[in-house]
């Protein structure tokens, strides 16, 4: 057998390369989803009106101060955000590498998680996913739910202290999924002992 087959399916079979490769992949896709979600779904919630029989009603301004800026819902939130001054060109131009890598994983698992392995920009583009994520979380959190929520009137606001909901849950995902062992066991260990189970 050709040595570099042989080594190609020596990775592959191995559990102690393929599993770390495998969760990776799929909490990076998973990220890339919760990442899309505080694009689009942040801003049709904030459009939002309502339901009724026919499911929600949306502001008709959403379709035209929205949607209307490009045929992806995507790159049309992308843009009210970078008017918002909520992200920055250079935001959008990080999102388009995060998503080249998406796709790659994507489309090619089985290269990723077997010979060639996980893209070469993988750690980068993951860290610049969450820090993306945790700066359109914070920018929603600081310009609409702290102004609009009496409760925080007159209250200086740390933004460095802000830990958005979905950058906690990617950051539990990545120690419980990656993390050594007692990284991996600390936050069921903590919630047995909380609730009485441990």
């Amino acid at each position: 057998m050709d040595p570099k087959v042989r080594r190609s399916w020596e990775e592959f079979l191995n559990p102690a390369v393929t599993r770390p490769r495998l969760i990776a992949t799929s909490i990076y896709i998973a990220g890339f989803e919760v990442l899309k979600d505080s694009i689009v779904g942040r801003i049709r919630d904030f459009f939002w009106t309502g339901f009724d029989e026919s499911g929600d009603k949306i502001d008709p301004e959403y379709q035209a101060n929205v949607l209307s800026r490009n045929k992806s819902p995507v790159y049309a939130s992308l843009e009210w955000l970078k008017e918002m001054a909520a992200i920055t060109d250079a935001d959008v131009a990080v999102f388009d590498r995060i998503k080249a890598c998406r796709n790659t994983l994507a489309h090619r698992l089985f290269s990723a998680i077997g010979s060639e392995g996980l893209p070469g920009d993988f750690e980068q583009c993951f860290t610049d996913m969450v820090a993306l994520l945790r700066k359109i979380e914070v920018w929603w959190i600081t310009n609409v739910e702290i102004p609009t929520n009496p409760d925080f009137d007159g209250r200086e606001v740390d933004e460095n202290g802000i830990v958005p909901g979905p950058v906690l849950s990617m950051q539990l995902l990545m120690d419980i999924a990656l993390g050594d062992e007692d990284r991996s066991r600390f936050y069921y260990d903590e919630f047995r002992k909380s609730t009485g189970g441990g």
